[in-house]
């Protein structure tokens, strides 16, 4: 396959390309799964239809090949999100409106991965409920998914999805073990959000993601969209606790999406979603830093610097953040404190150095040529690998790009 041509290639060299079938528009979800005799497989969610999942294998990362996709129940709905954990894969399914079905998330067997297996299925449908935005999978028995559920009825429809813990031991039966939601969120809550709201296109208080790790297996950090970022005591994953929660909107536009901890590092990075095309007013999103030596008390030190070429990117759409490398917590992925690997819309891939993260420096950066029939790149999710390739992903038209890191300083 010919590869695309680039706008912008700095520190970074592309080894391949792959429109996944002429299923190019990719989600919110990749993992790689490393066999015993050496082989890799990537796992990719494909965000909207008609296809819901594609396995790669990535072996040899500049020629890559697609070994296996599936189709979705239907065209009303999405599978956003996937996580991996050993043999088991999880994959989000998201109906397009409340009460659709199937919602919630699917359980594979992925120990041949050239031909996953599903073996379960934890339903979220309901009246008010879109199913499951995104799922993670932080150890082998507990996924911790944005959802909506049968039983939540939230007092602004906007505000439809919260945080689950579901233990999935039993892979054909999946069972809930705990939640946590915004108080005011639900009906029935005596709190009020209403006077909250800031001046966000989507002006939900609704979690996005929820990322939980084996360093601190009592802790989960939420994006809550634009109620900021949510820090919550798990050690009982029945009754989930408040800890802290930092909302700078107003006076900044919403949408926190991730929310990616650094053990090592007592920081969190901390991505708002570009949701609106330049120069809208609310266009200008902030990846930021935040110290959180004292989790009770999280204060923002610093932002990432907004990529140079951004004023001179004309042909419309987004320029702003969206996903982060996560650190996922399974072999094959890189494990960063002193680099993040960001995407940045139509200002594709951003790499930046936290060494000093009061002042944080961009070291390297991808752009292809926009791809036909779009407006701007949308460069949206990414995934490195503990070899250093980095796989990353235009959510309309552009399919996986396939990079490798050549600048002099280490992605670590």
């Amino acid at each position: 396959m010919a590869l695309p041509k680039v706008r912008i290639e700095r520190n970074l060299t592309l080894l391949a390309h792959h429109d996944l079938n002429a299923a190019s528009n990719v989600g919110e979800g990749m993992a790689v799964k490393i066999m015993p005799d050496g082989r890799r497989f990537l796992f990719v969610a494909n965000e909207d239809p008609p296809v819901d999942l594609s396995v790669l294998d990535v072996t040899h990362p500049a020629r890559p090949e697609l070994v296996w996709q599936l189709a979705l129940p239907h065209g009303e709905m999405r599978s956003n999100s996937l996580a991996l954990q050993g043999d088991t894969l999880l994959s989000a399914y998201q109906v397009s409106q409340p009460g659709n079905t199937p919602a919630g998330f699917r359980v594979w067997d992925v120990s041949r991965p050239e031909r996953p297996q599903g073996v379960g299925f934890f339903d979220t449908s309901g009246p008010h409920s879109r199913g499951c935005h995104r799922v993670w999978f932080s150890d082998p028995r507990y996924a911790h998914i944005s959802t909506g559920a049968a039983d939540f009825e939230p007092n602004n429809p906007k505000d439809d999805q919260f945080y689950m813990i579901v233990d999935v031991a039993e892979r054909a039966h999946p069972k809930e073990v705990g939640r946590w939601w915004l108080p005011g969120q639900r009906r029935g809550d005596r709190e009020s959000l209403a006077r909250h709201r800031p001046p966000s296109v989507d002006a939900g208080f609704r979690v996005h993601h929820t990322l939980s790790y084996p360093q601190r297996p009592d802790r989960a950090y939420l994006g809550y969209i634009d109620g900021g970022l949510v820090i919550l005591d798990i050690s009982d994953r029945g009754q989930p606790a408040l800890i802290s929660r930092l909302d700078y909107h107003p006076p900044f536009p919403g949408w926190t999406h991730t929310v990616l901890p650094l053990f090592g590092r007592d920081l969190l990075i901390v991505a708002d979603e570009a949701q609106e095309h330049q120069p809208a007013p609310n266009a200008d999103k902030r990846l930021w830093v935040v110290d959180v030596r004292d989790e009770a008390h999280p204060v923002t030190i610093a932002t990432m610097p907004t990529p140079p070429e951004s004023g001179a990117l004309g042909d419309g759409g987004r320029i702003g953040p969206h996903n982060i490398h996560e650190n996922e917590p399974i072999p094959g992925s890189a494990k960063l404190e002193r680099t993040v690997v960001a995407t940045w819309f139509n200002a594709g891939l951003r790499i930046f150095d936290i060494r000093d993260p009061f002042d944080p420096k961009e070291i390297a950066a991808f752009l292809p040529e926009t791809p036909a029939g779009q407006e701007g790149c949308r460069i949206s999710d990414v995934y490195v690998d503990d070899r250093g390739v980095i796989y990353c992903a235009d959510r309309a038209n552009g399919g996986l790009y396939f990079l490798q890191y050549t600048g002099n300083q280490r992605l670590d």
